[in-house]
């Protein structure tokens, strides 16, 4: 593979190993579901990328959730776990000025600045796990325990439960 992303030159410099996985794709995001399957993977061990903006700070902070592909996010559990009021899904247009990646290749690794992370806490029952690589199309595969370091990361149940 040619192309070396932000998220991979972080892992790298971390001295984090990974392994890199290709979809095809057109110049549309994917859904996660669909890239799970295109790469043959369950699932329950991809993850997405989602970035909110907290309500009641001044500042209004930007918080990076990331969820499995299948979840849904439980807003008020996520503002829990970042001890804010409420937090709010950005646009889809606010993606890049705010951490330089575009949807659908949008990883919580290298974003522009650091902002608090939190992971579905199912992730630490996963010997790998798969999330974006900074680009539609790779898919970077890591052990759990390292992309919590990478993203000083923390570990919360923040979907929502049917």
């Amino acid at each position: 593979m040619a192309v070396k992303t932000n998220a991979m030159r972080i892992l790298d410099k971390l001295k984090i190993s990974y392994q890199v996985h290709e979809y095809p794709h057109g110049d549309e995001a994917v859904d996660g579901v669909t890239v799970a399957q295109l790469l043959g993977q369950d699932v329950s061990s991809v993850y997405k990328t989602l970035v909110t903006r907290g309500a009641s700070s001044p500042e209004k902070a930007y918080y990076v959730f990331v969820i499995p592909v299948y979840a849904e996010l439980d807003l008020k559990a996520c503002a829990r776990a970042v001890k804010e009021k409420s937090v709010e899904m950005i646009h889809v247009k606010e993606i890049n000025s705010i951490t330089g990646y575009i949807r659908g290749g949008c990883s919580p690794v290298g974003m522009k600045k650091h902002f608090d992370t939190v992971f579905h806490e199912d992730i630490q029952s996963l010997d790998t796990v798969m999330v974006s690589g900074g680009k539609i199309g790779i898919q970077i595969e890591l052990a759990p325990s390292d992309l919590l370091a990478a993203t000083d990361g923390k570990t919360c149940d923040i979907i929502k439960h049917e």
